[in-house]
């Protein structure tokens, strides 16, 4: 076998992406009998049946998964490179960044603000998940970058890579007029929210919790620190937001903090693709300089 033919190789391809000749055959804008014509070239080629019936669609024999594994290596790096032309050649480039739920919203713009300049052409859509969700979808190359509060293990996810970008410590705060008990016992005297145990955050401060030994109730969970802060206010309950965000809450004179702990932090780390590393934003984001965002007031 000299060589063989890329392009039934990309239709095969498709087909088990898909998992139907018809649903290849709407994505390639081929007839299912021109796809299954290519398909039946390449199987005549590699001397095997690459396909199955599974109900009313198709999965890949065990032939079929050997090949697949390398044609999906093979046109993915092709879409990647593809990617990298692209960002040099085009003036108007969309930036696709995911964001945990779990992170900061002030924090967050003021990362975002890096990635555009006035003079260029780019153009940031924003999507907000959980960090797994994010994480399989930068994978599937359907977001160009992600904002989370956990990195990643590069040697476990090929070709991503992980920066932390800062830390800010979190703050307990709570509607006037203060406890009567010291910090931290007067978290016992309170009902309490925190933010939602599936963040990094919220799980370590639990963590913490428990090592200092308090009987905390625990009103509810909260991703989004605006509508804690709401919630707690209206329910007269102690809940937790990072220290950074005390120029904002100062504001309202009813909002005080009672509590800081140093050793308790919300991390922000960006996670991207090799594929990106020629991005004007990535370059932007991962070259500055973060200490006057995550400084303390």
């Amino acid at each position: 076998m000299s060589h063989i033919n890329y392009n039934h190789l990309y239709y095969f391809w498709h087909v088990c992406r898909a998992g139907s000749v018809v649903g290849a055959a709407e994505t390639l804008y081929l007839t299912p009998q021109t796809v299954t014509g290519q398909i039946k070239a390449l199987e005549a080629r590699l001397r095997g049946k690459l396909f199955k019936r599974k109900g009313r669609g198709l999965e890949p024999s065990e032939l079929g998964q050997l090949v697949f594994r390398y044609a999906d290596r093979m046109f993915s790096l092709s879409q990647e490179m593809m990617d990298i032309i692209n960002y040099r050649k085009e003036s108007h480039l969309l930036f696709d960044v995911g964001v945990a739920d779990a992170l900061s919203k002030r924090l967050v713009s003021g990362v975002l603000e890096t990635a555009i300049e006035e003079d260029d052409q780019i153009r940031l859509r924003c999507f907000e998940s959980t960090h797994e969700l994010l994480l399989e979808q930068l994978s599937q190359h359907k977001l160009d970058m992600i904002l989370s509060d956990c990195p990643i293990d590069s040697t476990q996810q090929e070709g991503l890579f992980s920066m932390k970008i800062g830390e800010c410590p979190v703050s307990f705060w709570c509607r006037s007029p203060l406890p009567e008990t010291p910090f931290p016992a007067c978290l016992e005297t309170r009902n309490l929210l925190i933010p939602g145990r599936r963040s990094m955050l919220g799980r370590n401060l639990l963590n913490w919790i428990n090592i200092q030994g308090l009987k905390v109730q625990i009103l509810g969970e909260f991703d989004d620190a605006a509508l804690m802060k709401a919630f707690g206010a209206a329910h007269n309950a102690v809940f937790v937001a990072p220290t950074s965000y005390a120029q904002d809450f100062y504001r309202d004179g009813n909002i005080v903090e009672i509590g800081r702990i140093d050793n308790v932090v919300e991390e922000y780390h960006v996670i991207f693709a090799e594929r990106m590393i020629q991005h004007p934003s990535v370059q932007r984001i991962c070259n500055r300089d973060y200490s006057a965002l995550f400084a303390l007031p």
